[in-house]
């Protein structure tokens, strides 16, 4: 369950996806492609050079043009990856 969890590191691993780790350990891979048709802002990160230039801001990742996801977005996103 997200409790306001925050971003704490991210490194891009190769075409749209990062690993992603949260402050309380939890962490994986996630593909970002399904992004990419949801408006112009997103848009723009087809051009992989922006795409990789993703940094931690506001406690999630975000990109230079303004683009991020929530962090709750994203974590639940790991969450599901979990098999109990």
């Amino acid at each position: 369950m997200w409790n306001c969890n925050k971003v704490s590191h991210i490194k891009y691993q190769h075409d749209y996806i990062y690993q992603i780790v949260f402050d309380d350990g939890l962490e994986g891979l996630v593909d970002f492609a399904e992004y990419l048709t949801r408006g112009p802002i997103f848009d723009a990160l087809n051009d992989v050079a922006l795409f990789r230039s993703a940094r931690i801001e506001g406690g999630t990742i975000a990109w230079p043009n303004g683009a991020d996801v929530a962090p709750e977005t994203l974590y639940h996103k790991l969450e599901s990856l979990i098999f109990i």
